[in-house]
């Protein structure tokens, strides 16, 4: 049987001149198809950046923001300020100052909490030292990893235990009779102990192929400081601060998992 169309819909001549039934040009007795602004509008091309997923280099993340990495970026500036302090005040009052930082064992059994704290704020050597160059980097890259509170905890942790393991035993020594008792007003401050455990925190956080050069660098660096001899206790703190970095490589790798979230875990 031949259909004939309604009174409402008029034929629609085609290129060939064959009439189509229905003034929206669709076929009879077949589903809704899609006119050609729809099926162009359904095909997106994908852009180059969406289809490979590749981040451009940013070297500006390798240094420390106000709202970025704040831990990182305000201690920064208060290293900066006592750096300043040290070069241009008057050489007594920065003697004075220094000393009265100073994590030695005097220092540790009167008052420990100000001098843990007040210790961490001077660089040794100035804002151009390796120890600062390295607070800015390690710091940096171990904040945006897993935050400012936690970063801070690794560096408080190993800039407190680093300190202790080297000066109790020293407080021991003078009483066994194997230091003279100047050992218990040696001059020591700065944020390499703490410098260190983010070290040690930050490469069980990168790939295989950062992590053992990280390691290897600054393991040489510190093996040449104990060859040296210059400054024992120093010296041997930069190795315990670091061996407590790696400590924390399980609780840090959760917090960077956490920070993730399950599409980045």
């Amino acid at each position: 049987m031949e259909r004939t169309a309604p009174p409402h819909e008029t034929a629609t001549p085609t290129p060939t001149g064959a009439p189509v039934q229905g003034a929206s040009g669709l076929l009879d007795g077949v589903p809704r198809q899609r006119g050609p602004r729809e099926t162009v509008g359904a095909v997106r091309e994908p852009t180059p950046a969406s289809a490979t997923r590749r981040r451009s280099p940013r070297p500006w993340r390798l240094l420390p923001t106000p709202t970025g990495t704040p831990f990182t970026f305000g201690y920064a500036v208060v290293l900066c300020l006592t750096s300043l302090i040290a070069a241009y005040a008057n050489p007594a009052l920065v003697h004075a100052l220094l000393q009265g930082s100073s994590t030695d064992v005097t220092h540790l059994v009167r008052t420990p909490e100000l001098v843990l704290i007040g210790s961490a704020l001077w660089v040794a050597g100035g804002v151009t030292s390796p120890f600062a160059i390295a607070f800015v980097l390690v710091l940096t890259a171990l904040e945006r990893r897993i935050g400012a509170v936690r970063t801070a905890g690794v560096f408080l942790l190993g800039h407190v235990l680093a300190t202790l393991a080297t000066e109790v035993p020293v407080g021991v020594a003078v009483l066994a009779g194997h230091l003279p008792d100047s050992s218990l007003h040696r001059l020591d401050y700065g944020v390499s102990f703490g410098v260190a455990a983010g070290i040690g925190a930050l490469a069980g956080l990168l790939p295989l192929w950062l992590r053992l050069p990280l390691l290897a660098g600054f393991g040489w660096m510190l093996l040449q400081d104990l060859l040296a001899f210059t400054d024992p206790m120093t010296n041997w703190g930069h190795p315990i601060a670091l061996g407590i970095g790696i400590a924390t490589w399980p609780v840090v790798r959760r917090w960077y998992a956490a920070r993730l979230g399950p599409a980045g875990g």
